[in-house]
């Protein structure tokens, strides 16, 4: 039966770089998972790369320096292992060269030496592969970046999309908004033809979960410089006292409006009134109410 292979420094150094065929790398993979000497020299190796990853200027070889490194990498891997035991024969044919070099003398010794030279240490072979590999890294991480990109513009582009909606709505609204509170608009009440002439009136729309509350009013009669019209809103809660709602005049024609006033979130209204005030209002409501409104249902 054959002995198992030896698993050697250089073998570990082309596992680490992924540079073996499929069936060496499963023999290393279960040599490294069985020695702890051999993943304690993997982990060593494996920061040397990292390492010169750091270091080294990034470069492709040439097809010729990657031709002579796979060669001499396949005839260090079919060295013979200097543990191996040594062989009678081999014994006996150096006892012979021994004694030639003792009878012929040290230049005809020197002349046929079988000695080989010394081997190129790990980083030596590992060295000119290292920026390739840096660079093939640095590709797929390039490739992922650019994906990511793309998703990160197309969402830009999506949400720029909702933004430039809203934003028309936002117009739109407030161009209706304007039209509404503008006092120089036409305002035109239609009632029966001979009727009488119209009464004041107002317009409340009221949103009780955002306290938003614009209000309209038309026809309405003049008032004294010192006084002053003032909305109120009436809380359909008991016992509730009536909140301002702001404090108005109206224009030449009998109109006016109170947009968006400050007023507190939640509160259900029962009803809306318009009282006349001293100029500056008031925090209690002054009777008569010239104006009152119910909600719906009330």
């Amino acid at each position: 039966m054959s002995e198992p292979r030896r698993i050697t420094s250089e073998d570990l150094a082309l596992f680490a770089m992924q540079l073996l065929p499929a069936e060496e790398m499963a023999e290393i993979a279960a040599y490294v998972e069985r020695s702890e000497d051999a993943r304690r020299e993997l982990a060593e190796i494996q920061g040397d790369l990292a390492m010169y990853a750091h270091t080294v200027e990034m470069q492709s070889p040439s097809a010729e320096a990657r031709d002579r490194l796979m060669k001499q990498v396949g005839r260090e891997k079919k060295a013979t292992p200097i543990d191996r035991p040594v062989e009678p024969a081999a014994v006996a044919s150096a006892s012979a060269s021994v004694a030639a070099n003792d009878e012929f003398g040290s230049a005809a010794g020197s002349l046929y030496s079988t000695e080989e030279p010394p081997k190129p240490g790990v980083a030596g072979r590992v060295l000119p592969w290292v920026g390739w590999a840096v660079a093939a890294g640095l590709a797929v991480a390039a490739g992922s970046l650019y994906k990511e990109r793309e998703t990160l513009r197309s969402a830009v582009t999506d949400q720029s999309s909702r933004i430039d909606h809203l934003t028309a709505d936002a117009a739109a609204a407030r161009q209706v908004l304007d039209a509404m509170t503008d006092s120089s608009a036409l305002r035109v009440t239609l009632n029966v033809k001979g009727a009488p002439p119209a009464v004041p009136q107002g317009r409340a729309t009221y949103v009780a979960s955002k306290g938003t509350l614009i209000f309209l009013a038309t026809n309405l009669e003049p008032l004294q410089p010192s006084k002053t019209y003032e909305l109120w809103l009436i809380p359909a809660g008991a016992g509730q006292n009536p909140i301002p709602a702001g404090t108005f005049r109206p224009d030449a024609r009998g109109n006016a409006s109170v947009i968006m006033p400050t007023l507190p979130k939640g509160v259900e209204a029962k009803a809306f009134g318009v009282t006349v005030e001293d100029e500056g209002g008031a925090t209690t409501p002054t009777l008569p109410i010239v104006l009152v409104g119910a909600a719906a249902g009330e």
